[in-house]
């Protein structure tokens, strides 16, 4: 809530040492996500100032940083787009982020990666939600799920206060074009929805709610969504049951 960002780097098992101090924010940084991998090290931060930074570590061992505008009232949530490889080894392999934020919206951004982009901004994907389905409150939390290099298929998940659980899917054409991200209600629980967290390989996602409970859902062969498990009252001691 100081609105600064702290790195860390562990330099021998179980030693953590202050890496770099990201004062940048001027208010609450409310969530963090690193970028895959592929990308380097980067790190986005999504802040109640309505920005969202994104930090790029440099062979020289310095930080620098990219910023995109989101909403004003305040971004509670980021998460990247899993890396897709390129067909040519020339191309460069673009930067994708999805945030949530407390305009009750999901926005989708775009950025070029290598030298070619040195200028480049973020850019928000426009017009690219279909279907009328929507939040109603707060977004507190997007999840991208994993990618298979294969697949024409890309998942999002966003969660609200309002209770819902939104799964929005992307397809792509076998032209290559891509077509909107498309809304399906997972559920629409008894409180607020907190969390959401996809399993590795993206066909289980877990969702922490307010009626103090942890549920896993699975997507049936129709694009529906089926409660699998759930957790509830676990500091209590309770129980795992399975409903499948």
């Amino acid at each position: 809530f100081d609105s600064t960002v702290l790195l860390h780097r562990e330099s021998r098992p179980h030693v953590w040492q202050p890496l770099y101090t990201h004062r940048f924010h001027e208010s609450s940084v409310n969530s963090v996500a690193f970028a895959p991998h592929e990308h380097g090290l980067m790190l986005a931060c999504a802040s109640s100032d309505g920005r969202v930074s994104v930090l790029t570590h440099q062979n020289d061992d310095s930080w620098t940083s990219s910023v995109l505008r989101d909403s004003a009232l305040g971004v509670n949530a980021v998460s990247w787009a899993p890396y897709t490889p390129t067909d040519s080894a020339e191309e460069f392999s673009s930067l994708s982020l999805v945030t949530g934020g407390c305009d009750n919206r999901i926005r989708f951004w775009t950025h070029a990666q290598g030298q070619s982009a040195v200028g480049a901004e973020w850019v928000e994907e426009t017009d690219v939600l279909g279907g009328t389905l929507r939040h109603t409150d707060w977004v507190r939390d997007v999840a991208w799920a994993p990618g298979s290099t294969t697949s024409k298929m890309t998942m999002v998940a966003s969660c609200s206060e309002d209770g819902t659980v939104i799964v929005w899917t992307r397809t792509t054409s076998v032209e290559g074009g891509e077509g909107k991200w498309m809304p399906a209600l997972l559920h629409t629980f008894d409180g607020p929805v907190w969390r959401l967290s996809w399993s590795v390989t993206g066909h289980i996602l877990a969702v922490s709610s307010g009626d103090d409970s942890v549920t896993l859902w699975k997507a049936n062969l129709d694009g529906t969504w089926q409660e699998v498990s759930t957790v509830e009252e676990v500091g209590a001691g309770g129980a795992t049951s399975d409903t499948h």
